[in-house]
């Protein structure tokens, strides 16, 4: 499959006029914002943009966008590989202020000063908001075994080693 570059920025509503389609990608070198969260952007964004007008006569971006990134399992500290894949549906607003007036399904996306969206902006966002909140390898996957892992039980070492705090039970008898 060719390789084809997503333009920087379209203009939504003639492009939803024309119903385009966009399918391209976006280099791993221009993904700076996304490579600030994560260990590294392994691959080139995988990109397809619909532009078209809803019956509620709205202009709706309909897309999805794939890219591989390496993150740090917060179980064992390694890096691993996670496929960021994300189905996004954005209508364009001139000021945050009209995006109360959208349905639920739609996100809206603020255009600039010359009307147009920032392709790369938008699916970076998109991106950074998949990202897991705690990432961490699969179970069969992670070098940190269940028996290593503890969860609510001390071990005899920790429980038999006296509280740093009992000083402070007197205080508060005095």
């Amino acid at each position: 499959m060719q390789k084809v570059k997503l333009p920087l920025t379209i203009d939504p509503y003639k492009d939803a006029q024309r119903r385009m389609d966009y399918a391209g990608c976006i280099s791993a070198s221009q993904l700076s914002r996304l490579g600030e969260f994560v260990g590294n952007v392994l691959s080139d964004a995988q990109v397809t943009l619909s532009l078209y007008i809803d019956p509620q006569k709205l202009t709706v971006i309909k897309g999805t966008a794939m890219v591989e990134v390496s993150l740090d399992c917060q179980r064992c500290s390694n890096l691993f590989t996670q496929t960021l894949d994300c189905t996004f549906y954005f209508s364009p607003v001139s000021n945050m202020n009209q995006a109360d007036d959208l349905p639920e399904i739609y996100e809206p996306v603020q255009l600039n000063e010359f009307g147009e969206i920032n392709l790369l902006d938008m699916i970076e966002d998109e991106f950074i908001i998949s990202l897991p909140l705690v990432p961490m390898h699969s179970f069969e996957h992670c070098e940190v075994s269940t028996q290593e892992q503890v969860f609510g039980e001390l071990s005899n070492e920790l429980a038999s080693k006296p509280n740093p705090f009992a000083v402070l039970a007197n205080l508060k008898k005095n």
